[in-house]
């Protein structure tokens, strides 16, 4: 089978795609098709053997029983531009190579990431790594809406100061913001890229980098749309049971009697996952 061509990836190539107030996300290369996972898990038949329904179930059955080495023919590589914080999240993902703007060789741009008003929270009371889900009244999202921007004012043009003076950019840059923005280019296959997919678009990922998560399907809905759908049907807002919660399903599907075999906080993971089903 000779190089992938999608019409539609080609049709976004070096399109810039928005996200948040002034990062984006847009597709610079691809490798690989659907058809490229079909003929990677039929590697003795030639292209054009089986219908399209058959490669969608191929698709499907690879994904569901996780073999993951054919979705790895896939590659896709992003220009991506997003604040700093962001980007800190997103390189917990290992399984990335990428190539980020120096700050040693480059003077960083003036440009520095200001949450919505809307998107302004709380701390959750239950989540202690996350705002909480209603947003701030609006008297007090301008007042930190303003107090972030003094302080990223003040830290660039402190930052701009030192540049003017000569002194290193290495140095200078020091005491630039989470919030101002870099540019990397990053490059995944479609296996990992759905394992950082089905975790940052979860609804309990931060917002900003859920954000960026939903472009990033959306461009390699594009490059691979059966294998998008798969994930969508059988990965992303999924859960995993225990074997005791497996056998606590069970009991239920047989018509156990009232009550179950969990309790603390095993009871209460387990009834966590339901409802997240019923949510879906």
């Amino acid at each position: 089978m000779a190089h992938c061509v999608v019409p539609a990836a080609e049709a976004i190539l070096d399109r810039e795609f928005p996200v948040l107030d002034k990062g984006f996300v847009r597709l610079v290369d691809y490798m690989g098709s659907d058809e490229r996972v079909v003929q990677a898990a039929r590697v003795s038949y030639g292209q054009g053997t089986k219908s399209y329904r058959e490669d969608a179930g191929l698709i499907d059955y690879l994904l569901r029983h996780r073999h993951t080495s054919p979705f790895e023919q896939i590659v896709l590589t992003f220009h991506i531009k997003l604040p700093i914080f962001i980007a800190r999240q997103m390189v917990r993902h290992r399984t990335a190579s990428l190539n980020e703007v120096s700050g040693r060789y480059s003077v960083m741009k003036d440009e520095c990431y200001l949450p919505a008003p809307d998107d302004l929270a709380l701390q959750s009371t239950d989540n202690k790594q996350g705002r909480s889900s209603e947003p701030v009244d609006a008297s007090l999202a301008a007042e930190v809406r303003a107090a972030l921007e003094a302080g990223q004012r003040r830290a660039y043009d402190e930052y701009a100061a030192l540049i003017e003076r000569g002194i290193a950019r290495e140095l200078a840059r020091i005491n630039l913001p989470l919030s101002l923005y870099t540019e990397w280019y990053w490059e995944m296959d479609l296996h990992n890229l759905f394992h950082f997919l089905e975790l940052r678009m979860d609804s309990h990922a931060q917002l900003e980098i859920r954000r960026y998560a939903e472009v990033m399907f959306e461009i390699a809905q594009k490059v691979a749309p059966r294998c998008c759908e798969s994930f969508e049907r059988h990965l992303l807002g999924s859960v995993t049971f225990s074997r005791d919660e497996m056998a606590e399903l069970r009991r239920r599907l047989e018509g156990g009697a009232d009550g179950d075999t969990l309790s603390g906080k095993a009871r209460e993971r387990f009834a966590e996952k339901i409802a997240s089903g019923r949510q879906l």
